[in-house]
C-alpha cells in the first residue's frame, strides 16, 4: 500500500499555503458517496492541509482531523504547522509552499491567486453525492462561483447560539432567557435589567458586537454584487443601524474607551461578567473547552439566538466552513479522497460529537452533538437547533477591504453620531474605496 503522509497545516489568523509531492489514482467511491481510501505503492506522499481565519483549536484539530484521519489512513502522518500570522497569502504562494487542501469560509483570497480547483470533475470521477449536503451550505458554495464552478465542499455549519451566564442572572434575580426564540426587543429588555456597575465591576447584559452582529440576522452584504455600490442606505441596513444604536444607549453598556463599542468574548469566558453573548459555535465552544481543561469553568448555558420579530423561525446566517482543493496540488486524487472522507457519515458523526454542526443531512447526528465535549455536558443542546439558519451572504471581493468603514460607523454611533449621518458617512467611504480598488485591479 502506498504510504501517505498528510501534513494538516492550520493557520488560525491570517495567511495560507504549504507544499506537496506526487500522486497516484485512488479507489472508486463507496455507497455513501465518499471514496474508499485505498491506494497502492510504497512511495510516501505528503499532502498539505491549512486553515485560514476560522477558529480551530488544537483540541478540535486533534479530535476531528488528526486522530480520525490517521485511523482511516494508517500510513498518514499529521502535523499542525502555524507560520507567522504576519505572512501573507501572496508571500507564502510566491515562496512555493503550496497546500493541497485549505479549510476556509471566504474563498476570495484563494481566488485572487488562482489557487482554487473546480471540484466538478472530481465529484463526477469519484461519484461524490453532493445532495447529501445541507442545501443552505451547498447553496453558498454555488453562489460564490463565477461560471458554475464548485469551489469547495462544506465541512461543517458554523451556527449561532445565545450564550448566557447563569451566575450573572442569578446575582440580579433575573429569569434565564427562554428556550423559545426571543425577539431582539425582548433581549434588549433583559439586557437593560442586567447592565450595571456594581462595586466597580461592569456587568454587561448583552454584547451583540455592533452592526455586523445584527447583519447576520438578515444575511446582509455590504456591497451590491451587481453595481459595486454600498448597500448601507437600504431599509434593512437602516434597521440594523437603529438596533445597534439602541444597544449602545443602554445605560452603563459602552466602555470608557471612546474608540471601543463592544467588550469581546473574554469578558464572557474569563471575566464572567457578561450575561449574554450571541456568537458562532466555533467561536466559543472550542475555547470554552480549552479553559475547562485548564480548570477554568463558567456556569453558562444555551438559548436560541434572537432575531427581529418578523424573522422569528430563522436564526442567523450560517458560516460555511469548507475544504478546498488547490489548483497547484500535485496530489489531487489523494486530496479529494481525504476531503470526501471528511464528508462521510463516519467523519461527520465524529465532528458532531466533537462540537461542530455537520454539513450533511442527517438528523440523527444532531442527537449526538457535543457528546465528546466536556464543556457541553448538561447544556441545552436542543436549543442549538431551534430555528432555521440562513444561507450566508455571498462575500464581495472587496468586502474585507471596506469592513473598516462599518467598524468606524460603530465607533461613530457609540460617540453620539445620529444614524442617518453615520450611514451617509460610511456609504460614501465604501463607494470611494470600491472605486479606487476597482481601478487598481
Amino acid at each position: 500500500m502506498k504510504s501517505i503522509s498528510v501534513s494538516f497545516t492550520v493557520l488560525l489568523a491570517g495567511g495560507l499555503f504549504l507544499s506537496a509531492c506526487s500522486s497516484q489514482q485512488s479507489a472508486p467511491a463507496d455507497a455513501a458517496g465518499t471514496t474508499a481510501p485505498a491506494v497502492s505503492g510504497t512511495e510516501t506522499i505528503t499532502l498539505k492541509f491549512m486553515s485560514n481565519g476560522s477558529t480551530f483549536t488544537n483540541t478540535e484539530f486533534k479530535n476531528q482531523i488528526q486522530i480520525p484521519v490517521q485511523k482511516k489512513f494508517p500510513n498518514i502522518k499529521i502535523e499542525r504547522i502555524e507560520p507567522p500570522t504576519t505572512t501573507t497569502l501572496q508571500e507564502l504562494f510566491s515562496s512555493g509552499t503550496i497546500p493541497d487542501i485549505v479549510f476556509a469560509s471566504n474563498y476570495n483570497p484563494l481566488k485572487k491567486v488562482q489557487a482554487i480547483e473546480d471540484l466538478r470533475p472530481w465529484i463526477q470521477k469519484y461519484n461524490f453525492d453532493e445532495s447529501r449536503i445541507k442545501p443552505y451550505l451547498m447553496g453558498y458554495v454555488k453562489a460564490a462561483a463565477d461560471n458554475g464552478e464548485i469551489y469547495a465542499l462544506p465541512y461543517n455549519s458554523n451556527q449561532h447560539i445565545l450564550y448566557y451566564n447563569k451566575d450573572v442572572f442569578d446575582k440580579f434575580g433575573i429569569a434565564y432567557p427562554s428556550d423559545e426564540q426571543m425577539t431582539w426587543e425582548q433581549t434588549f429588555e433583559l439586557a437593560r435589567k442586567l447592565t450595571r456597575v456594581e462595586n466597580g465591576v461592569n456587568y454587561i447584559g448583552l454584547d451583540v458586537e455592533g452592526l455586523t452582529g445584527f447583519t447576520k440576522s438578515l444575511a446582509l452584504p455590504i456591497i451590491d454584487s451587481k453595481t459595486g455600490k454600498s448597500l448601507l442606505t437600504s431599509p434593512e441596513w437602516l434597521r440594523v443601524f437603529n438596533a445597534t444604536k439602541e444597544t449602545f444607549e443602554i445605560p452603563d453598556f459602552l466602555p470608557k474607551d471612546k474608540t471601543k463599542y463592544s467588550w469581546g468574548r473574554d469578558v464572557f469566558m474569563k471575566d464572567r461578567t457578561m450575561a449574554m453573548r450571541p456568537a458562532w459555535l466555533a467561536n466559543m465552544v472550542g475555547p470554552l473547552e480549552e479553559l475547562r481543561e485548564q480548570g477554568i469553568e463558567s456556569n453558562w448555558d444555551i438559548a436560541p439566538v434572537p432575531n427581529f420579530e418578523d424573522k422569528l423561525g430563522k436564526t442567523r446566517e450560517a458560516q460555511v466552513h469548507s475544504v478546498i482543493l488547490t489548483k497547484q496540488s500535485k496530489h489531487k486524487d489523494e486530496a479529494f479522497q481525504v476531503m470526501s472522507y471528511l464528508l462521510s457519515d463516519e467523519s461527520q458523526r465524529n465532528i458532531a460529537r466533537n462540537g461542530r454542526v455537520p454539513a450533511i443531512i442527517n438528523k440523527e447526528l444532531e442527537k449526538e452533538y457535543g457528546a465528546e465535549v466536556g464543556v457541553l455536558k448538561g447544556k441545552k443542546i436542543q436549543n442549538i437547533f431551534v430555528g432555521e439558519p440562513l444561507q450566508d451572504h455571498t462575500i464581495h471581493e472587496f468586502e474585507g477591504d471596506v469592513t473598516k468603514f462599518v467598524t468606524q460607523a460603530n465607533v461613530d454611533l457609540a460617540n453620539g453620531m445620529d444614524v442617518n449621518t453615520a450611514i451617509r458617512k460610511a456609504s460614501e467611504a465604501i463607494d470611494k474605496e470600491v472605486e479606487r480598488l476597482s481601478k487598481n485591479q
